[in-house]
């Protein structure tokens, strides 16, 4: 069936439910993204993280994962913070793992609006994913009109930046695709300029393995190569400084949503991180994305950030 009739409802209850936006696409097999993952891949910028080549033919099509599928559905939810880190000399959290883990909050979301999606249509079949599966989110978000990926590789929205999660629907009714829209990034290379471990090699190209949200995140290594000594800009846990540095980025607006705000995390000082313990850990990062990187990571990014100030160990 065509469920085109049903869109505008969708749109109005996902943004009822905090999405600010919502596309729709076609679910296909990605061509022109297969060439580009293989190439990326056959480069080694994906580091040491090994699941970017599994299920590469799951990545490239939905319906493999959902059987059927005729459509996805992106949205966007943003995490803006309204409040930063109140200490300039602390070691510095990247902004969406300011507060809860959003991987909760959203699928909350995700599953509410699934739900109503079927009481709309009936009997559907379908999945929900926030950057929890082999799904090329940007490339889908995209795809749905709702932002072009700039010269970072991050989806990049004209009217707010690109501090937001993105979320998939993916299922097995058909709509009408919302088209996608034009690339702004123009003559601009700031992201590429500002990255402080030159990453972006060119404008849409990312070497993985030399990003610090890699570094102290996903490698999983005893120590942080020392070739990245004094190019971590004090970051212990993800990085923003190509965001921070987007032009776009000056139309982003404070989220909504209390809980992607720590207080006691955004208050801690450079001296309460130097001596945080494994119990005030726990306690600070129960419900927090920083458990991503668990006790044992976190200090070792602590240790490096002084180790590439000092230039010792």
């Amino acid at each position: 069936m065509d469920a085109t009739p049903f869109k505008l409802n969708i749109k109005q209850k996902a943004s009822e439910l905090g999405f600010f936006y919502c596309g729709f696409s076609k679910a296909e097999f990605l061509e022109e993204e297969a060439s580009k993952l293989e190439s990326w891949l056959n480069q080694n910028y994906h580091g040491k993280m090994s699941y970017m080549s599994n299920h590469f033919d799951l990545r490239l099509d939905p319906r493999k994962l959902v059987p059927g599928a005729k459509s996805v559905i992106s949205l966007l939810f943003n995490y803006s913070p309204k409040d930063r880190q109140k200490d300039p000399d602390a070691p510095k959290i990247s902004k969406y793992a300011y507060g809860e883990d959003y991987h909760f909050i959203i699928k909350e979301r995700l599953f509410e609006l699934f739900d109503y999606t079927k009481s709309l249509i009936g009997d559907i079949d379908g999945r929900v994913f926030v950057d929890s599966a082999p799904v090329m989110d940007k490339v889908w978000a995209q795809k749905s009109g709702l932002g072009w990926i700039g010269k970072n590789t991050n989806l990049i929205h004209p009217r707010e930046g690109s501090f937001f999660f993105i979320a998939e629907m993916i299922i097995d009714v058909q709509f009408e695709p919302d088209g996608p829209i034009k690339d702004y990034c123009g003559t601009c290379t700031k992201c590429i300029d500002e990255c402080p471990t030159d990453a972006i090699l060119e404008p849409y190209l990312i070497d993985g393995s030399k990003c610090i949200s890699y570094l102290t995140i996903e490698l999983k290594d005893e120590i942080i190569p020392s070739e990245f000594k004094d190019k971590m800009d004090n970051w212990a846990f993800g990085c923003d400084v190509c965001q921070d540095v987007c032009p776009w980025n000056r139309f982003s607006k404070p989220s909504n949503e209390s809980r992607f705000q720590n207080p006691k995390l955004l208050n801690l000082s450079k001296k309460e991180w130097e001596d945080l313990s494994k119990e005030f850990y726990d306690e600070l990062f129960k419900k927090s994305a920083v458990k991503r990187t668990k006790y044992a990571g976190l200090k070792r990014n602590l240790k490096f950030i002084d180790f590439g100030k000092n230039s010792e160990m």
